[in-house]
C-alpha cells in the first residue's frame, strides 16, 4: 500500500512545491498573456477562440496530471496505464486495428503487463516484454488462417504496442525513483511547453514551412524556437532536479534539453504523418481544441523513453528502491 499511496511526502522536494505554484501562477496568467500575443500578432477571432478552448482545456488536463503524481508512485504507473490504453483505444478506432479483436487483446494486455513490471520494479521482466509481446501478436495473428492482410495486422499491433506501452511504459517506469515527482513533472512540463513554443513563436515569426505535407502549421522558425525556450527551461528547471548527479553540468542539461524538444517534434509529427495517411484531423474529440488524448500526449510517446535511457545511462532510476515487492514473495 506505501507503494501505491505516499501522500505524506508529496510536496516535500521543494522542486515539486516551486513547479506547482509556478504552474498555478502560470495558469491565472495566461490569459493575459493570450491577450497581449492577439495583439501582437493580430490573430483571428477564430484562433483566439481556439486558443481560449485550449486554455480551459488546460484547467483539466494539469490536475488530472499532478493528482495522480501528488497520490504516490502507484497511483503515478496507473495514471500512466490509463493514458496508455486511451491512446491505444483512439489509435485502433481510426486506423481499423480494433477489427482485429484477438491481436488488440493481445496488445492490451502487454500494455497492462509493462504496467506489472513498472508496479513490481521488475526491470528484467520490464525490457523482456517488448520482445514476447511482438512474438505473442505475431501467434494469435496466424490463428485464424487468414494469410491474406497479415502483415498489415501484425504491424499494426506491434506498432501500437510499441508505442502506447512500451514507450508510454518508461515514464511510468520513472514512478521507481524516490525523486519521481520532480523527474515526470520536468519531462512532461518541458514537452508541453515545447509544443506552446513552437506554436508561439511559429505564429510570431514563422515563414518556412517544416514539413507542409504533414503538418503545414508548422514552420522552421517555430521548430528552432521551441528548440531554444524548451532547452533553457528544461537546464533551469533540471538543474534542481539533478543536483548533486553528474547529470547536473551544464553540457548535460543542454543535451538533454535539445534531446528532449528535437525528439518531442518528431514524436508530434509522428502521430501527424499517422493521421495524413488515414485523411483524418484528429484522432479524437475527447479534449476540446486539443482532438483526442492522442492529440495532446503525441510529443511525449519518443520522449519517454529517450529521457528514460539517458538519465538510466548516467544516473540511475530507482536504483535504491527495492525490486520486485511483489513477485519477489513468490521465489523469484
Amino acid at each position: 500500500m506505501d507503494k501505491f499511496f505516499s501522500l505524506s511526502d508529496a510536496l516535500s522536494d521543494p522542486v515539486t512545491m516551486n513547479v506547482l505554484l509556478g504552474l498555478g501562477v502560470a495558469l491565472l496568467l495566461t490569459p493575459l498573456g493570450v491577450a497581449a500575443l492577439g495583439r501582437i500578432a493580430n490573430l483571428s477571432e477564430a484562433i483566439r477562440g481556439d486558443i481560449r478552448s485550449r486554455y480551459r482545456s488546460w484547467l483539466v488536463i494539469v490536475p488530472a496530471i499532478l493528482i495522480p503524481l501528488l497520490l504516490g508512485p502507484g497511483c503515478t504507473i496507473l495514471a500512466v496505464c490509463l493514458l496508455s490504453l486511451l491512446c491505444y483505444r483512439e489509435f485502433a478506432r481510426a486506423t481499423g486495428a480494433f477489427r482485429h479483436r484477438s491481436i488488440s487483446a493481445t496488445v492490451v494486455l502487454g500494455i497492462l503487463a509493462v504496467t506489472f513490471a513498472s508496479y513490481d520494479h521488475w526491470y528484467h521482466l520490464f525490457v523482456a516484454l517488448p520482445s514476447l509481446t511482438i512474438v505473442l501478436i505475431a501467434v494469435i495473428a496466424l490463428v485464424p488462417d487468414e494469410p491474406r492482410g497479415y502483415i498489415q495486422r501484425v504491424a499494426l499491433g506491434v506498432l501500437a504496442f510499441l508505442l502506447f506501452g512500451v514507450c508510454f511504459g518508461h515514464l511510468g517506469y520513472f514512478a521507481n525513483d524516490s525523486r519521481f515527482r520532480p523527474l515526470i513533472i520536468l519531462i512532461v512540463l518541458c514537452v508541453e511547453a515545447n509544443d506552446i513554443f513552437a506554436y508561439t513563436t511559429g505564429r510570431l515569426f514563422g515563414r518556412t514551412p517544416l514539413a507542409p505535407v504533414t503538418s503545414p502549421n508548422k514552420t522552421f522558425e517555430g521548430c528552432i524556437g521551441a528548440m531554444v525556450l524548451t532547452t533553457a527551461l528544461y537546464a533551469f528547471i533540471g538543474r534542481f532536479v539533478f543536483t548533486g548527479t553528474v547529470l547536473d553540468s551544464p553540457l548535460h542539461l543542454v543535451v538533454m534539453g535539445l534531446l528532449l524538444s528535437t525528439v518531442g517534434q518528431f514524436g508530434d509529427l509522428m502521430i501527424s504523418s499517422v493521421k495524413r495517411d488515414l485523411g483524418i484531423k484528429d484522432m479524437g474529440v475527447l479534449i476540446p481544441g486539443h482532438g483526442g488524448v492522442l492529440d495532446r500526449f503525441d510529443s511525449l510517446v519518443l520522449v519517454a523513453p529517450a529521457m528514460f535511457h539517458y538519465i538510466g545511462y548516467f544516473r540511475g532510476i530507482g536504483i535504491d528502491q527495492p525490486t520486485r515487492i511483489m513477485s519477489g514473495n513468490f521465489g523469484g
